[in-house]
This record gives C-alpha cells, structure tokens and sequence, in this order.
C-alpha cells in the first residue's frame, strides 16, 4: 500500500490452484470436474464485510464448473480473465494499490509486481513464491485462502477471535429476504 495506513480495499484470488488443487480431471467427454477446499469459502466469509471479494479463472474449458461453484454456490462475483490480460484488467477495475492478489501459476509474478502485496499457497510454481509478499502453508484447494484470510485480518485489520465468530451470510445457506 502506498500509505502505511491504507487498508486494502480488494482480494482478487486465482481460482484454479488456489481456490483448488489445480488439477483437473478428464474424461472423452472433456473437463468434468475440479476439487474445491473445505475451508476456503468459510474464512472469506470473515473477510467478506472488510474486502471487495472477487475470483478470476482463466480457465475457458472448465468455467462453467468454477460458475457452479463461485457464483452459484459460494456467491461471490467471477471473471473469466486469460492469465496473459491479469495485470490490465486490474488496472482498469481496480486500484492495484489498493488490491491484494492470490495467485499461484508461472505469470502470476507479473500480478504480484503491480499490486498493493501478493500472496501465493504452498504449492505455487517456485519462482512466484519467491515474489510473493506471502506464501501460506497450506496447498492450493486445501484451505490456503482460508490460511491467507486470517493472515490478512492479521496484518492489514484485526486478529479473528475463533472463538467468537458471527456470520450472516453463508453461501447456500444464505437467509432468504422476509
């Protein structure tokens, strides 16, 4: 962040090897599934009522799976952003000095080197987790966002009390309008 005292106003996170493990599986009918993590939708969540929240998948043959999962289920905003347009879609959506990245793959350096401070998981290509202002120890679809949203609230807010934890809103069980 540009001021000492400015708190990041966003979180873009890579979906495919944060959000999950970075595989995908196949069969002759083509892409069919992708492993989410268990945790990951929870912690963000406790971030949610202090970042803007959105996911990015420069995945074409698998969006309609990373829909299902990030809007639908989950309900956070998705784009479809190709991995090589990252840094300008940024510039032109956000303030990248007020923006947070997650990312895990090869160009994603150049991500981390135009944004507020970067944050990589456990099993990122090596040479961006040597770029990144963060790495967790946590792999990618195995509660690595969960791990970098306290770390955030940690750095950039206040620590999480676990003990004492209030959510409105949960994904799919979100309360319905009276």
């Amino acid at each position: 962040m540009g001021n000492k005292n400015e708190k990041p106003k966003n979180f873009i996170i890579d979906v495919d090897g944060v959000l999950t493990d970075g595989q995908y599986y196949y069969t002759d009918k083509g892409k069919v599934m992708k492993v989410f993590g268990p945790d990951d939708h929870d912690a963000l969540l406790l971030i949610k009522p202090h970042l803007n929240i959105c996911m990015i998948s420069g995945d074409k043959r698998g969006f309609e799976i990373t829909r299902k999962r990030i809007v639908s289920d989950m309900r956070f905003p998705l784009w479809l952003v190709s991995t090589f347009e990252r840094v300008e879609w940024i510039k032109r959506k956000f303030n990248p000095e007020q923006t947070i990245y997650m990312g895990d793959g090869i160009f994603d350096g150049s991500v981390f080197d135009e944004v507020a401070y970067g944050i990589a998981p456990a099993n990122a290509f090596y040479k961006i987790k040597e770029r990144a202002d963060f790495v967790t120890f946590s792999r990618g679809g195995d509660s690595a966002v969960a791990e970098a949203c306290l770390h955030i609230m940690e750095k950039f807010f206040k620590p999480i009390d676990l003990k004492n934890i209030k959510i409105n809103e949960a994904g799919v069980w979100r309360k319905k309008k009276q």
